[in-house]
């Protein structure tokens, strides 16, 4: 693996791990004090520094949904949208762990079945059926996926992607916190449900599935959008991956 493939993929497995850690852990450690409000700032807020820090990097996808768009809308290529996966998924159970080990030093904080999972029926706050649960993260995470195909176009305004996805990410949870727990990226979700076990477990594969829906989808219609862009990110790792 050479270098600059090497860095991107540390990038998103460093990335992954601090939205976890910062953002579900504004979730799980001081929820109750900063409201669903709080909650979305603070995973937009996590993500719009990330996107700054590692967008040079790696693209700062920190989203297996987001590589998944940036796979199908040919941007990258398979063998990196393999390497990310990866290090997402490692990401956020580390992420999930170190979020565990803060919440037991909080006598009396439950965490099984919870530490900021996702869920519909009696875990949801507006008591979600699994269907709208799944309408509900396939159309979230298209938001996010377009805003982000979008943003990082040859097209678009140099030097402010990160804003507007920060901000898509906010709104997503805004709207998502009430009805599952806002997912839109299975990473986010595997690590913490794999530690809270119960039924957060049992009902992942909803939070797994529908988010790459909506990534597929999103770069479906990104295709049709917009044209075909300039490769930077993937034509650097590919160049290096020679070398």
């Amino acid at each position: 693996m050479g270098g600059t493939k090497r860095r991107a993929v540390i990038g998103e497995f460093l990335g992954t791990l601090l939205l976890v850690l910062l953002a579900v852990g504004a979730a799980v450690l001081a929820g109750e004090a900063i409201g669903p409000v709080g909650i979305a700032l603070a995973f937009g807020f996590v993500l719009l520094a990330l996107a700054y820090a590692l967008g040079p990097i790696s693209g700062c996808h920190v989203n297996p949904a987001v590589t998944l768009g940036f796979l199908l809308a040919r941007r990258i290529d398979g063998r990196t949208a393999v390497s990310y996966w990866i290090a997402q998924v490692f990401g956020g159970i580390a992420g999930a762990a170190l979020v565990l080990l803060l919440a037991k030093q909080i006598p009396g904080l439950e965490t099984h079945g919870k530490l900021g999972t996702n869920g519909w029926g009696d875990r949801s706050q507006m008591h979600i059926n699994a269907g709208g649960a799944f309408l509900t993260e396939v159309v979230l995470t298209f938001l996010l996926v377009y805003v982000v195909l979008a943003v990082t176009h040859r097209l678009a305004a140099v030097g402010f992607d990160g804003l507007p996805i920060g901000i898509a990410l906010a709104v997503v949870h805004l709207v998502g916190i009430p009805l599952t727990g806002t997912s839109v990226n299975p990473a986010r979700s595997l690590g913490p449900a794999l530690f809270a076990g119960g039924d957060a477990l049992s009902q992942l594969w909803l939070f797994l599935l529908a988010p790459l829906v909506g990534g597929a989808l999103a770069a479906g219609i990104h295709l049709l959008t917009h044209p075909q862009p300039n490769l930077p990110v993937a034509q650097a790792l590919a160049t290096d991956a020679r070398a």
